[in-house]
């Protein structure tokens, strides 16, 4: 038994090659995290497409288009309470980044290796949160202006900061997958113990409950990265002073 449930363990994280082809004598390969990553695009994709076709600027809509902008309109207030009106540019990649991870993660269920198992996913995510990052920064202050923001608070410390865009996508990367990894780990052990009605109730937790968690942590932290980057030292006095006067409010009440 122990044999067995290592041996599927590491069936279930090994990534095999689908298919490869020759360019230039150089082998490319495409594996099942590849794939199945193209899989779950082009099922969003479409899904976009039906959902949101015969959308109307005027007059009476229908159910469905009501409940898809009360979705958006939730999605934009919550980016917005995170990184303030400068959000809006960077909401649609946030949103379609969060539906690609909770989606990855929650497919196991229907038979498919999730590609949030590999760690070639998880990083090359990561990294494009970070490119984001130094984008909006970037945009928002300039190539100068950015390269000044490594000085702050004080020169002395300009090491660290440079080091943090290695340690952001690192730490990105690391969170999910070893999360993904671990919640599977645990997942088979419990099916090796008890095989009947536990796992099932589990399952709709580490598969479900859990995979969307994750989504929604990692979005939140490119969020504030993002809001960090973008934000000027005027910006921040007052962010944390208008947070300073919430807490006494709600001491005061």
């Amino acid at each position: 038994m122990k044999l067995d449930l290592q041996q599927e363990i590491q069936e279930q994280l090994n990534i095999e090659e689908v298919f490869s082809f020759n360019i230039g004598g150089v082998k490319i390969g495409i594996d099942e995290s590849t794939v199945v990553s193209w899989i779950i695009m082009a099922v969003l994709t479409v899904l976009a497409i039906i959902l949101t076709r015969n959308f109307k600027v005027t007059g009476e809509i229908s159910r469905r288009q009501a409940f898809m902008e009360m979705i958006y309109e939730k999605s934009v207030d919550f980016f917005k309470g995170i990184m303030g009106p400068k959000a809006y540019r960077y909401i649609p990649w946030l949103m379609s980044m969060a539906l690609f991870i909770g989606t990855s993660n929650i497919i196991g269920m229907f038979g498919l290796k999730p590609p949030t198992k590999s760690m070639q996913v998880t990083a090359v995510m990561a990294i494009t949160s970070i490119v984001l990052v130094e984008y909006a920064a970037i945009r928002e202050k300039g190539f100068v202006g950015r390269l000044k923001a490594f000085t702050k608070p004080m020169a002395a410390i300009t090491p660290i900061n440079i080091m943090e865009i290695i340690t952001k996508p690192l730490s990105l990367c690391m969170r999910l997958f070893g999360n993904v990894i671990g919640a599977f780990i645990i997942m088979e052990l419990i099916k090796a113990v008890v095989p009947v009605f536990l796992p099932v109730v589990l399952s709709l937790y580490f598969d479900i409950f859990d995979g969307l968690l994750q989504a929604y942590i990692f979005v939140f932290l490119t969020a504030l990265y993002i809001q960090e980057a973008v934000e000027t030292e005027e910006e921040t006095k007052q962010r944390k002073s208008k947070k300073k006067m919430r807490k006494r409010k709600a001491k005061a009440e």
